[in-house]
């Protein structure tokens, strides 16, 4: 199957009202699932990635629509099912240096949602983790590390990281992964602190 979409790239959120949209669990899930898939899904299949009804699902997928993050597909050959695919797989969101307490609030509520997710996820992992096994549970890692850096330093591992992930995440939308591949959530986060 051949993605008639130019080619892919990542999207920049500022709109606060877009982050608001988007600072919602399922709507965490849906963007997560469709940005995955090279086909898109449709509100149903969906539905079981949010844990939520088609019905419910398919409010979120129009508020995603609406605000341009998701966009129908084309239809699998049954004009009764709407196909739904992210407009890219991923996203940055920045309301600027400039941004006023609306921008800030709206970004601090989106980050909230994902550091929820992240965190779930974790906890998840630490209470399957001895029913693992025995090689995902030793190549699983969980770390702090504080490192001395300046920004430019900092610049260059971000960018060296995105460069590792690369390869591993365009596969994700590869129809046929290596055998016993598993979906692995990867949360890398470099911030000064004081």
């Amino acid at each position: 199957m051949t993605d008639s979409r130019p080619e892919q790239r990542r999207v920049t959120i500022s709109d606060p009202e877009v982050m608001r949209a988007l600072a919602h669990p399922a709507r965490l899930a849906i963007m997560e699932h469709l940005g995955s898939l090279e086909g898109g899904a449709t509100a149903t299949e969906c539905a079981e990635i949010a844990g939520l009804s088609p019905s419910a699902t398919s409010y979120h997928l129009r508020a995603l629509a609406k605000f341009g993050l998701i966009e129908e597909a084309p239809s699998r050959g049954d004009a009764r099912e709407r196909v739904w695919r992210a407009f890219s797989p991923s996203y940055y969101v920045e309301s600027g240096p400039a941004a006023d307490s609306e921008a800030r609030a709206a970004e601090l509520a989106l980050v909230e949602a994902h550091l929820a997710r992240d965190s779930q996820r974790t906890r998840d992992w630490i209470r399957r983790a001895p029913d693992e096994p025995v090689e995902w549970y030793q190549a699983a890692w969980f770390s702090d590390t504080l490192l001395l850096l300046t920004a430019e330093e900092l610049a260059g591992l971000n960018e060296s990281i995105q460069e590792l992930t690369a390869p591993y995440r365009r596969r994700l939308r590869v129809a046929d992964p290596p055998e016993g591949a598993r979906t692995v959530a990867v949360q890398y986060r470099a911030l000064p602190i004081d």
